[in-house]
């Protein structure tokens, strides 16, 4: 029943797969870089766009069966039907929008943003059918399987790879380009942006049609009455120190730098590489398109979402093994089903955050000011990032707690907190 289930997502998925890129093409400003070759000789030959995307998908397949050879298994053959079953619905897509004929230009961007949309989409529920990979992401696996590339570069270059030949094939054909503008590009930062985006706001759907769990809501049960102390914090707050004292004081394992050395060992990124990059990302929008969503996909994750990962297994672990102080990395979403878990959030005024940081890490004012709007924001962001909730609310901690009244009373109240959980 489930793979029935399965199935039926995947050719939905399929479909509005296809009503997106022909929504794009509508839009006239280039289509998707998968889909550039086929509609340039599209416009050339007398087939149409699908029946070029079959020929295109059956030779990338092809490709597939010559760089893997006996790694080729059965179950990639299904590539085939699935190729078929694309190329028609471009075709009778193409056909139910034929009214669709925008003339100004503003209107052609429209058309394309939501041809985007929709083709996000689509793949969205490709992922989650997780049944059978499309030609082109499957021939970048295979490349990636035989020379051991790394996945998000080999996407780029295959994506302007496609980009590329479809421009020489229209200056070839036709002594201008054609087939390729600016609308190429936008779908291919877009439509992985959006795919991914629905990835995290529809996290639910999975579980509600397959009884999936993702990974951050596995539920996390330790020894009766053990507490997980979380500590989100301001930088220059004085978090760290006051973590590291609680668990000296309660005699507690204390996670903070520890979970980086521990994660290093599963991801296989080294400790200066994850330290470099956890907890850190620039700004919601602007990283997933410039770093996370378009060289990615949901079978491989970006390095960012790798080491968030493997963190999170670090603090799980560190969870079912009993009473323990752990901070930051977005530990209270993390260990949600922890049955007590104390979440804390300290925080400073912006004067004090400035002096402590000028007494213990020697910097001058205007650099302590700069690390602090840059730090702040980049936890900020990535808190909401990897949780869609807000960091330093009120209501999403059971204690927030002002570090200049004094850092032994913030440690004296959560230890007096923690006791009293444990009861």
């Amino acid at each position: 029943m489930e793979k029935a289930k399965r199935y039926l997502v995947f050719l939905v998925g399929l479909f509005i797969n296809s009503l997106g890129v022909s929504l794009i093409t509508k839009a006239d400003l280039g289509t998707s870089p998968i889909s550039s070759i086929p509609y340039v000789l599209s416009l050339n030959f007398p087939f149409t766009l699908g029946e070029f995307t079959i020929i295109f998908s059956l030779l990338l397949i092809f490709l597939q069966l010559i760089i893997l050879q006996r790694n080729f298994k059965p179950e990639h053959f299904l590539q085939i039907p699935v190729s078929i079953a694309f190329g028609y619905f471009i075709d009778l897509c193409m056909a139910l929008l034929s009214f669709v004929q925008p003339q100004a230009y503003p209107i052609k961007v429209v058309d394309l943003l939501i041809g985007c949309v929709i083709l996000g989409f689509g793949v969205f529920l490709e992922v989650i059918a997780d049944v059978v990979m499309l030609p082109g992401e499957s021939f970048v696996r295979a490349v990636v399987f035989r020379w051991k590339t790394e996945f998000g570069v080999t996407k780029v270059a295959f994506d302007v790879s496609m980009t590329v030949i479809a421009a020489a094939l229209s200056f070839a054909f036709q002594g201008q380009l054609n087939g390729v503008r600016e609308g190429t590009v936008a779908a291919a930062i877009l439509v992985g942006f959006i795919a991914r985006l629905m990835g995290r706001k529809l996290e639910m759907l999975p579980r509600v049609l397959f009884g999936k769990t993702t990974p951050h809501q596995e539920e996390v049960t330790g020894p009766e009455h053990a507490v997980c102390v979380v500590i989100d914090r301001q930088y220059g707050s004085g978090g760290h120190d006051i973590g590291q004292a609680l668990a000296q004081q309660l005699n507690l394992p204390f996670y903070d730098r520890e979970i980086i050395q521990m994660a290093a060992g599963s991801t296989g990124y080294s400790q200066e590489y994850i330290s470099q990059r956890e907890e850190k990302i620039s700004g919601g929008l602007l990283h997933d398109l410039a770093s996370e969503m378009y060289g990615y996909s949901e079978q491989t994750p970006a390095p960012t979402d790798a080491i968030f990962e493997a963190e999170a297994q670090v603090m799980r672990q560190a969870a079912r093994k009993g009473n323990c102080v752990i901070v930051g990395r977005c530990a209270d979403v993390v260990l949600k089903g922890q049955a007590h878990c104390l979440r804390i959030f300290l925080h400073a005024p912006l004067e004090y955050q400035v002096q402590r940081l000028m007494r213990t890490e020697g910097f001058d004012e205007k650099e302590a000011r700069r690390r602090l709007r840059q730090t702040d924001r980049t936890r900020a962001a990535y808190y909401q990032y990897y949780t869609n909730r807000t960091w330093g609310a009120a209501w999403n901690y059971h204690l927030c707690i002002d570090t200049s009244l004094g850092e032994a009373r913030a440690q004296e109240l959560i230890a007096q907190f923690f006791q009293q959980l444990q009861g």
